[in-house]
């Protein structure tokens, strides 16, 4: 076998080992049941009232006015 099949072979063997390891472990010691979250109500959408919305036409105003130009 060559050194690169011998690592490979090491660390398959590893692998097996530590997993029968975390396996026997978790067998030994279930995990404690995880306590479902509490329902949150949603949150009410917000409103977007706030007046009438500005047509084109008064807002382009409003720059010129402002000095605005483009």
């Amino acid at each position: 076998m060559s050194e690169h099949e011998a690592q490979q072979a090491a660390v398959r063997a590893k692998t097996a080992r530590l997993r029968a390891l975390r396996l026997a472990h978790e067998a030994a010691n279930p995990p404690e049941p995880v306590a479902p979250k509490p329902v949150r109500k949603k949150a009410a959408p917000k409103s977007t009232k706030g007046g009438p919305a500005a047509t084109l036409s008064s807002w382009l105003k409003d720059q010129q006015k402002g000095g605005h130009r483009t």
